[in-house]
């Protein structure tokens, strides 16, 4: 399977959990459903020599937006996936402006909700 769809179903798969999230508030969930829709189609739009990074990026995004509507949260992991997702968005800011847009909404949304 290519990187790219690999990706986009695991995209799937969280917006999946993060409309059956019973602990997110119906106000957060929609700007992560926002945010989700937007980083898919930013994804769509990417070259494949890119494709290995961008698949990190949304790895990182994932595990950080599980975090965050996971009913125990454990504030140590969230902390490490926000910080590895900064690095990594980080290498991405030059050559994909409205990528790094989208990861970096998604984490500022993570931060104000207490992740």
């Amino acid at each position: 399977m290519e990187p790219m769809n690999k990706s986009l179903i695991s995209l799937n798969n969280l917006e999946i959990k993060i409309n059956n999230s019973l602990e997110t508030s119906p106000e957060t969930k929609a700007e992560l459903l926002r945010l989700l829709t937007t980083l898919k189609s930013e994804i769509a739009t990417l070259e494949h020599p890119h494709a290995e990074h961008v698949e990190r990026v949304i790895g990182l995004a994932e595990r950080s937006m599980h975090e965050a509507i996971r009913q125990s949260k454990d504030p140590q992991v969230a902390a490490s996936a926000l910080q590895e997702l900064a690095a990594s968005v980080a290498e991405l800011e030059v050559s994909h402006p409205q990528l790094v847009n989208v990861v970096n909404a998604i984490s500022m949304l993570l931060s104000n909700i207490g992740i």
